[in-house]
């Protein structure tokens, strides 16, 4: 039988992630952790859902399941799954399922991980159907999953770019992303991190952090699951901590 979670996140409550590859692979699953004898619902299947499924309203379901597939693609691209990715998920489902839920949500990625999925195909359905600052959380999850051992290894940070770019994330705002992760390596982190340039004006740099502070406000993402909600207020005490680095090399009152 399907765990209350298993049900939760693959058979109700869900939108356009049951169209589309991503719903391609969520019937794998289903077929796999659901008896054989049981009926899948009706629109559980892709087949000639492609486009049906775009223009459905998101919701924190679809979020939580597109980034378990998100999760999975990243995981898998250095064809192995390292022991500090798995531990690095597994606190974040536990934070926001219980010691239960973080278990089974990790059986269904699992058996994402056995699939063979195009990432750029579900980065793009995603894109379709899901808001721009949810994107951009979904991605600081994924840079978070790829620095677990403290540096990107390559193929995994090739993905993300690629990603980012399926997701139509903005070149400035992959870079905004990345700098939060370069603060030993480069200097001008901070900068990139507000998206300007180190010889911006006093003026110019107190504007860029209150677009950016507005730009990953925690309420942006109030409909995405709570899960969301703490990635993005993590990017809205680091934008702070940029603005602060700023202020303090300037003497900025």
């Amino acid at each position: 039988m399907a765990t209350s979670l298993t049900k939760y996140f693959l058979l109700g409550g869900l939108g356009f992630v049951l169209g589309g590859p991503i719903g391609a692979a969520l019937a794998v699953v289903i077929t796999s952790m659901v008896d054989s004898s049981k009926a899948l619902p009706a629109d559980s299947s892709s087949e000639g859902q492609g486009a049906g499924a775009r223009g459905r309203r998101s919701n924190a379901a679809d979020i939580k399941v597109s980034l378990l597939v998100l999760i999975a693609c990243v995981m898998k691209v250095d064809g192995h799954v390292k022991k500090s990715e798995l531990e690095l998920v597994k606190r974040f489902l536990v934070r926001n399922y219980g010691e239960q839920g973080a278990l089974e949500a990790l059986q269904i990625l699992k058996s994402l991980l056995d699939q063979d999925m195009d990432p750029m195909a579900v980065a793009g359905q995603i894109a379709d159907n899901v808001n721009y600052s949810t994107r951009l959380e979904l991605l600081h999850f994924l840079f978070d999953l790829a620095n677990t051992d403290g540096e990107f290894a390559d193929s995994e940070l090739q993905m993300i770019e690629r990603v980012a770019g399926a997701l139509r994330v903005s070149a400035a705002d992959y870079r905004a992303l990345a700098a939060l992760y370069q603060k030993s390596k480069d200097p001008n982190w901070a900068y990139v991190a507000l998206e300007i340039e180190p010889g911006a004006t006093n003026d110019e740099v107190k504007k860029a952090y209150r677009r950016m502070a507005m730009k990953y406000h925690p309420d942006k993402v109030a409909g995405a699951g709570e899960e969301m909600r703490e990635k993005a207020t993590e990017k809205f005490r680091a934008i702070n901590e940029a603005y602060e680095h700023i202020k303090s090399q300037r003497g900025i009152a």
